[in-house]
């Protein structure tokens, strides 16, 4: 009878040893599980980041494309406009009373100046003049599109750019200056970051676009010291 009672206890000892080696197991696996599950977090929080980031980059360069198509679309309405208000137009009218741009002159007063008359001195401005042309010698407020480039010819060719400026319609019309003397488009930029020095000759170059005729006309201005 003893015998049989110490069997029975050693049996129910080896039960409960095997149940605490299960409890142990099936905590070791939950604990590797929750492992597995955080580095898994991890990871996707790493590839998530950077796509996070192309995905607002995206966002943005559509943004500046759908404002681009937005300007080009409103630009190409106001040239429809144009050209069905010539296309209305009498002949002779088209033909004798609308100006014909025969060339552009750069102004005598093109140069740097001193915008702010501060103590030091430097010329922060590009003050470029120019007058339109007609055929019959007359100054005209042409209607076109305007690109302004500042170049020192002394350096290589790499270096010799140091600046380039475009001026559209919508904006060059603002720019009509009258004086007692004439009359000119006066465009003024902004150099502070372009030139550093002043000792040698600069060449303006003028490239206007006319938007009555389509032609384009050049020309270009040494500025001295």
């Amino acid at each position: 009878m003893d015998i049989e009672l110490s069997e029975v206890r050693y049996q129910k000892s080896e039960v409960r040893c095997q149940m605490s080696d299960v409890r142990f197991f099936c905590f070791l696996s939950s604990v590797l599980c929750l492992l597995s599950f955080i580095a898994g977090c991890e990871n996707a929080n790493s590839i998530k980041t950077p796509l996070v980031e192309q995905i607002g980059n995206l966002t943005e360069q559509k943004t500046q494309l759908e404002n681009q198509l937005e300007q080009t679309r409103a630009e190409n309405k106001q040239l429809k406009k144009q050209m069905h208000v010539l296309s209305g137009l009498p002949e002779q009218v088209k033909g004798e009373n609308l100006y014909r741009l025969g060339k552009i002159v750069i102004g005598g007063y093109t140069g740097f100046f001193d915008k702010d008359k501060d103590k030091d001195g430097e010329k922060e401005k590009l003050i470029v003049y120019i007058q339109p042309i007609d055929e019959e010698g007359d100054i005209v407020k042409a209607t076109g599109a305007v690109d302004v480039q500042l170049w020192d010819l002394n350096k290589e060719d790499g270096q010799a750019l140091l600046g380039q400026w475009n001026v559209e319609p919508g904006e060059l019309k603002k720019l009509w200056f009258a004086t007692l003397i004439t009359i000119n488009y006066r465009l003024t930029f902004d150099i502070a970051d372009k030139v550093k020095s002043f000792d040698e000759p600069l060449t303006v170059k003028v490239t206007f676009t006319d938007y009555l005729s389509g032609k384009v006309f050049k020309e270009q201005k040494v500025i001295k010291p």
